[in-house]
């Protein structure tokens, strides 16, 4: 039998197609899910997500380029830069977290104030001491003079201040930031499934290795354990949720019969004092709803839930002192975001 010239090389290109997709060709990883865990900003993190291979390296490295913007602990970062008064361009994550904080600002009629710096290292809080110096009310008349947003603007990606000595604050929406970024990271890897919790704040989607909704605790406080916090007031079954707590049940310390909260008023100068103890706030991203549970700290249970209520894509589960006992209380559409 003759075989036609075009017959021939019809055979010949089918046959080198062929063998190029048998050699370029390699069985698609089968995902499974992968545990990462460790150290960073001061806190813990754990991730769980359902993945080809393992991405730790770029968590890792994502963690590292986070550090080099927010960080107050890295002297070199671009917060550290900027509080240092050095002439720094301000990076994408750091005007993320400055349109953020304006928002709430505003939301919360400046009880969310990222210029509370002072007063925070004024009182203690943020460095490993177990002294505290008295401070008198005229040393928090003359701090109070440095915070406040109206005297700082972001101007053509650089931080204007009216004063040297205003300084920037981004722990209240750190973690939550660096939450969203992780997220961000897993999705563009294909990631479906996940969960990423840094320090209580959480970003889940899709299901658990179970095939379960993730399930995500609320601590209990305990307010005469300053340890040990390890009680859960309630256990969340959720996906496809941005959640954030911030308490004030944990970081504390007394002076004298005052005890001394770590959540501090930027309003009054002072650390806040009230029944309020733990505020767990939905939201559309981790970074807000971190933003959105401090400004709660700050306001109390009235006040917080009528912000909650204005920002229209919030939603939040509150933990109150009453005599000797705890209540929750939880805004109207708390059941239907965490059931979504």
């Amino acid at each position: 039998m003759k075989i036609s010239k075009k017959h021939t090389i019809s055979a010949l290109v089918a046959l080198i197609i062929a063998t190029l997709f048998l050699v370029l060709w390699k069985e698609e990883p089968k995902k499974q899910f992968y545990h990462n865990e460790g150290s960073v900003f001061g806190t813990y993190y754990n991730i769980r997500y359902e993945a080809s291979k393992d991405l730790k390296d770029s968590v890792v490295a994502s963690f590292a380029a986070f550090d080099k913007s927010l960080s107050m602990f890295n002297p070199y970062s671009t917060l550290s830069a900027i509080n240092a008064n050095r002439d720094t361009v301000t990076d994408a994550a750091f005007e993320a977290m400055w349109a953020e904080a304006e928002r709430v600002h505003a939301l919360s009629d400046g009880a969310f104030d990222i210029t509370v710096a002072p007063l925070v290292k004024a009182f203690g809080f943020g460095k490993k001491s177990d002294q505290y110096a008295e401070i008198s009310s005229q040393t928090i008349d003359s701090l109070r003079e440095f915070v406040g947003f109206e005297k700082v603007e972001l101007r053509d990606h650089r931080v204007i201040k009216q004063d040297p000595r205003v300084q920037l604050d981004g722990g209240a929406v750190a973690k939550g930031q660096a939450c969203d970024m992780i997220a961000d990271l897993l999705a563009r890897n294909g990631c479906t499934n996940y969960l990423v919790d840094i320090g209580g704040e959480v970003v889940c989607h899709g299901m658990n290795p179970r095939g379960e909704r993730w399930h995500i605790g609320i601590t209990k406080p305990n307010l005469n354990n300053e340890g040990a916090q390890q009680d859960l007031q309630e256990v969340l079954a959720v996906s496809d949720v941005c959640m954030a707590t911030s308490g004030n049940y944990r970081n504390f310390y007394y002076a004298g019969d005052e005890r001394r909260s770590h959540t501090i008023d930027p309003r009054t100068g002072y650390p806040v004092q009230h029944s309020l103890l733990s505020a767990t706030v939905i939201s559309s991203t981790c970074m807000r709803a971190d933003a959105l549970a401090t400004a709660c700290m700050v306001l109390g249970a009235e006040e917080g839930m009528d912000m909650i209520a204005r920002a229209g894509d919030a939603a939040c589960y509150f933990i109150v002192a009453q005599n000797d006992s705890l209540i929750t209380i939880s805004s109207p559409n708390w059941e239907e975001r965490i059931k979504e």
